[in-house]
C-alpha cells in the first residue's frame, strides 16, 4: 500500500502568503456589548488549480492557533473516490489573517484522502486530523466489508497528528483493524471536529470522534470512537442507530454527551438526538428534534462556555449551526439554547443563500469562529460574538 506523502512544513507567513481582514471599529472583540462580525474567504474554486474545495474542519490548538482543514478536490467536485487531498491553513490572530495553504495529506496516483476532522487534546497539545483513505476506485458506496489494514477494497479510517500546534504533521496511523468491525462496509469520520470531555464523571479527558459506517443492512449508522489514553489506543463505542449520518457530540453541563445527528431517512427533515450517560459509548433512544429542521446536511453544536461551573447559567448555553430550510441547503443560521437544548431561539441568519456544511469553534477571547461552505463554492470563515447574535440568555 502506498505511503502518504505528507507535507510537513508550513509555508512561511510572508506578506504574500497572508490574507487579512479589517479589525472591528467598536470595542474589544471579546466584549459582549460590542457586536462583532468579520468574514474572509479561505478557499475558492480555481485556487492553486483545484476544481472544488469542500468539507470544512475547524479547531483551536493549545497555544490558541486556529486551524482550518478541508478537501482539495483536484479535478472534480464529487466525493471519494477521486483525486482529493487534505489542506490546512493556520491563523495566529483568531482568523484576521491566515497562513498560505499547506497540503497535509496527499497520496496521488488515483488514491484519495478526504472528510477531515480535527481533535485537540488540551492536556498534551497533540492535534489529531482524522480522514478517510480511499484506495483507487473505492468510495463510501463501493467500499466492501472487512478490516484488514492492507485491504484495497474498503475505506480506511486514518489520522495524522501534530505536536507543534499544526506547523508540522506526522503519520499516518491506520485504525482499520482497531475500530472497524469486519462486517462494516464504508466508514469515515464525521468532518468538522471531535470532542474532549471536561466533566469529572469518570471520563474526564476522553477523546471522542464521531464516525459514520454502512452496516451489513446497507443502512448508515453512527458510532463514536474514543480514547482514554490521549490517543495511544482507540476503541469503537456501541453504534447509536441506523438511518443516520454525520453527527457532532457535545458534552452538557451535567456530563451527559448529546449526539446531534443528520438523518439519512428521506422522510425525516429534522436533526436527530441521542444521549449518553457513560461518556459517549452507549446511547439511549434516538428522537427527532422538531425545533431544529435540517435538509440532510452536516451542521455543528458546541458549548458556549465549556469550563463554566454547572451552577452558572452560561454552563447550559449551546450554539448550533445548520441550514434551516428543511428541504434545501440554504439559510445558514446560528441558534442559541439557554437550557442544554431544551428550547432554541430563532437565531440569526449568517448566509441567506445556498450553503452546505459548517463547523464552529470557541476562540481564545470568548468570540466564536464558523468555517462553512457557501453557495458560490467558497470556503469562508466568519468570526462573531454573542452580542452579534442578539442573544436573550440570562447571565448568572
Amino acid at each position: 500500500m502506498p505511503s502518504a506523502q505528507l507535507s510537513l512544513r508550513l509555508a512561511a507567513a510572508t506578506l504574500a502568503g497572508m490574507i487579512a481582514v479589517a479589525a472591528p471599529s467598536q470595542a474589544a472583540p471579546g466584549q459582549a456589548h460590542a457586536p462583532l462580525f468579520q468574514r474572509i474567504t479561505l478557499a475558492k474554486p480555481g485556487d492553486l488549480g483545484v476544481h472544488t474545495y469542500r468539507i470544512p474542519a475547524l479547531a483551536v490548538a493549545k497555544d490558541g492557533t486556529l486551524l482550518a482543514s478541508y478537501d482539495a478536490r483536484i479535478d472534480a467536485a464529487h466525493d471519494l473516490p477521486g483525486n482529493i487531498d487534505v489542506m490546512l491553513r493556520r491563523s495566529r490572530d483568531m482568523g484576521r489573517s491566515w497562513s498560505a495553504p499547506q497540503r497535509v495529506v496527499h497520496y496521488g496516483d488515483g488514491i484519495g484522502a478526504g472528510d477531515s476532522s480535527l481533535l485537540v487534546d488540551r492536556d498534551t497539545g497533540r492535534i489529531f486530523l482524522f480522514y478517510a483513505y480511499a484506495p483507487r476506485g473505492i468510495g463510501f458506496a463501493t467500499s466492501q466489508s472487512g478490516n484488514a489494514t492492507d485491504s484495497t477494497t474498503t475505506l480506511h479510517p486514518r489520522y495524522v497528528w501534530s505536536d507543534d500546534n499544526g506547523a508540522s504533521w506526522q503519520g499516518p496511523r491506520d485504525l482499520t483493524a482497531t475500530i472497524k468491525s469486519p462486517t462494516w462496509k464504508g466508514m469515515f469520520a464525521t468532518s468538522g471536529h471531535g470532542l474532549q470531555l471536561f466533566n469529572d464523571h469518570g471520563a474526564r479527558g476522553r477523546l471522542i470522534q464521531p464516525y459514520v459506517f454502512r452496516g451489513p443492512d446497507n443502512l448508515n449508522h453512527v458510532v463514536n470512537i474514543y480514547s482514554d489514553d490521549h490517543g495511544a489506543s482507540w476503541k469503537a463505542g456501541v453504534p447509536i442507530g441506523d438511518n443516520l449520518d454525520e453527527s457532532k457530540a457535545v458534552e452538557l453541563a451535567d456530563g451527559t454527551v448529546m449526539e446531534n445527528m443528520r438523518s439519512s431517512d428521506p422522510r425525516m427533515h429534522t436533526r436527530m438526538l441521542a444521549r449518553s450517560h457513560d461518556g459517549g459509548i452507549h446511547f439511549g433512544p434516538i428522537a427527532p428534534e422538531p425545533q431544529l429542521p435540517d435538509p440532510h446536511n452536516n451542521g455543528d453544536i458546541i458549548r458556549v462556555a465549556p469550563l463554566a461551573a454547572p451552577d452558572q447559567a452560561k454552563a447550559h448555553w449551546l450554539l448550533f449551526s445548520n441550514t434551516v430550510d428543511p428541504r434545501e441547503r440554504r439559510r445558514l443560521t446560528l441558534r442559541l439554547s439557554c437550557n442544554d437544548g431544551q428550547t432554541w431561539d430563532a437565531g440569526r441568519v449568517l448566509d441567506a443563500g445556498d450553503a452546505m456544511y459548517s463547523v464552529m469553534a470557541r476562540l481564545p477571547d470568548g468570540s466564536f469562529g464558523i468555517f462553512y461552505e457557501d453557495g458560490a463554492g467558497n470556503l469562508s470563515f466568519a468570526r462573531f460574538n454573542l452580542a452579534w447574535l442578539h442573544h436573550g440568555c440570562r447571565q448568572g
